[in-house]
């Protein structure tokens, strides 16, 4: 592919753009004190009435990272590590939360939850995800397991898809090209292209969307080695989602969706430095239809969000295989809100799995579960519910948590203490049970038990801090030794976090957030024991907006596969810079990002690539 010099162009595009001099409303303090929030309850509550730190990831904070991964943003939240976000675009994503791993994280798209039962940690491969398709992000971290059953043990990453325009037509066109490069060649050629395409509307009681996207990256090897080859990335996205409204009480919408990635990867086993050149690849496509009914009574709806997944994952290597899988969920529930006092849910989740392997292999969960929500007129409130996990190889574990919390008015705001005390269950994946790679079908499940308490302080003024205290006992923990096996004993992980966000000057913004994370028992790779995180925004007028974040990774433990020892990785600082101007009525915007902005030479994986100072330029049509 022909090279283009983006530095010219970062130059042009600065360049067309000016500062206008119209005048923002302050609304960000009122919004920030009136945030509501979902996905700790289900119910839409104000963040005063809620027992959880809950992270929302807005709309307007998606568009202003126009040009990132979806998991780029996610790494910039506390308590969340996203290994491998750092690398080249085709690098295996391993997400960290609250020490934690990959299996632990359940991930809900529109939902319902979703994962690849033949990876060895049934997660979810969010190098699917276009975050250009997203609408809305929510992130509880903690146990989660009543509500959205197996897996949900440090956190659920709640992704809410794009929704359609109230306009009978609406169209949105986006395009990205960038740079991909190390510290050590800052060449600033064009080898990064994404484009998006949507068309959307609402015809009456019918609303349509459909959307389009590529990304193609190029230019870097996986391996940190002399001589090593170029691995390319690229991916496809298609989506279609249909809704029609029966009537003011009943809706259905229905949606589809191709996901595909291929990426080079270098050879098996893992950095040894004398890589050569081959032609080893890892193929992963994704295609998924679903349906959601929703039907509205006096105080309350009945709801099914059904959803089909098939994956076909294949790599091409020496050490190559070849898996199927595919999953059928089922979660139906009903919620009931007793005069904005006491809510209810109560529902039934099933989900049938299934992965190829020498023979297909399965397993079922049928789950019923119960949620209360009580909230009170003078700052008591409490969050508590209880599931029973039915598994088909398993049989049948109760998991519950409590969750109360208590706020008292101050200043025009509000301080809250909260806690809560969660367990979770977690069955061994196909992939472990039955796979083609150490595979042990006597694994037991693992069990843990969260403890969470923090203080919270929000002020209309546009302040607003919290700080948490964790703590997680793992049973059982999955490892691997020479085959998976469960471990002889308990693991133990604590930390604290802590965040801020201040809007105390107009049409600026900073938030921070530190996190501790400490593995008391054993030891945890690529988890970093201090980890914080600062952005500066600052919206100069209503077309033009900048940020400048801050990201600091502390030292933590990697393996060194050429001796097979552990090995100390070097802490980090990365700064990254991004700049936006709306044109023609703010139809047109024009974008650049700029990150690892001193060109830090640093090591996210031990013996695999990290990129350097790169430069992206980006456009955004609206119509």
């Amino acid at each position: 592919m022909k090279k283009t010099n983006v530095f010219g162009l970062l130059c042009l595009g600065f360049s067309m753009v000016g500062f206008a001099q119209e005048k923002q409303a302050d609304s960000t303090k009122v919004e920030q004190l009136e945030e509501v929030v979902v996905s700790d309850s289900r119910f839409k509550l104000k963040r005063e009435n809620s027992g959880k730190t809950v992270i929302k990831i807005s709309k307007q904070e998606i568009e202003r990272n126009q040009g990132r991964s979806i998991t780029e943003l996610i790494n910039t939240k506390s308590g969340i590590e996203v290994n491998g976000s750092r690398s080249v675009a085709g690098q295996n994503i391993s997400s960290f939360v609250r020490g934690g791993n990959n299996r632990q994280v359940l991930v809900l798209v529109d939902g319902v939850q979703i994962n690849d039962p033949s990876l060895v940690s049934n997660e979810f491969d969010l190098r699917l995800m276009d975050l250009n398709t997203i609408e809305s992000i929510e992130i509880i971290k903690g146990a989660a397991s009543t509500l959205y059953g197996n897996a949900a043990a440090t956190a659920v990453i709640n992704i809410s898809t794009k929704k359609a325009s109230k306009d009978e037509i609406s169209g949105s066109f986006l395009t990205v090209i960038g740079t991909n490069q190390t510290q050590d060649d800052l060449n600033y050629n064009g080898s990064s292209f994404t484009n998006n395409v949507s068309i959307n509307g609402t015809l009456n009681k019918f609303t349509y969307l459909a959307s389009f996207g590529n990304t193609f990256v190029d230019g870097l090897s996986a391996a940190k080695s002399e001589n090593a080859e170029k691995d390319p990335f690229s991916r496809y996205n298609t989506n279609l989602k249909l809704g029609y409204m029966f009537s003011n009480n009943f809706e259905i919408i229905a949606y589809a969706s191709l996901d595909k990635f291929k990426t080079d990867i270098d050879g098996f086993p893992p950095p040894n430095f004398t890589f050569s050149d081959t032609p080893d690849a890892f193929i992963s496509k994704q295609k998924r239809v679903g349906i959601s009914p929703k039907l509205t009574y006096n105080n309350g709806s009945f709801q099914i969000n059904a959803a089909y997944t098939k994956i076909d994952r294949e790599t091409i290597s020496d050490f190559g295989s070849i898996n199927e899988a595919d999953s059928y969920v089922i979660d139906a529930f009903n919620k009931y809100n007793f005069n904005n006092t006491f809510y209810t849910i109560i529902g039934l989740n099933y989900g049938d799995y299934k992965s190829l392997f020498a023979d297909e292999e399965s397993f079922t969960n049928t789950d019923p579960y119960l949620n209360v929500v009580y909230v009170s007129d003078f700052g008591l409130n409490l969050n508590a519910g209880a599931r029973l996990n039915n598994h088909s190889e398993y049989g049948s574990h109760f998991v519950y948590n409590f969750n109360p919390s208590y706020s008292i008015s101050v200043n025009e705001g509000y301080a809250k203490v909260f806690g809560s005390y969660a367990t979770s269950f977690i069955a061994p994946n196909l992939s472990q049970l039955f796979g083609f790679f150490g595979a042990n079908p006597d694994l037991e499940p693992e069990e843990n038990q969260t403890i969470e308490g923090g203080l919270e302080y929000n002020t209309k003024k546009g302040f607003r801090v919290s700080g948490l205290y964790f703590n997680r006992n793992e049973e059982n923990t999955i490892i691997f030794g020479s085959a998976y096996e469960n471990a002889t004993t308990d693991a133990k992980v604590h930390g604290f976090e802590i965040e801020a966000q201040v809007d105390l000057v107009k049409n600026l913004s900073i938030s921070t957030n530190y996190t501790f994370t400490e593995v008391k028992d054993g030891v945890r790779l690529r988890v970093p024991k201090h980890k914080a995180n600062a952005s500066l925004g600052y919206d100069f007028c209503k077309s033009t907006f900048a940020s400048l974040n801050y990201q600091f990774v502390g030292s933590r433990t990697d393996t060194n596969f050429s001796t097979f020892t552990n090995e100390e990785l070097d802490s980090y600082s990365l700064i990254d810079l991004y700049f936006s101007h709306k044109l023609i009525k703010n139809k047109v915007k024009l974008f650049a990002n700029i990150t690892n902005l001193l060109n830090e030479d640093y090591l996210e994986i031990l013996g695999y690539t990290s990129r350097g100072r790169n430069v992206s330029l980006g456009l955004n049509l609206n119509l």
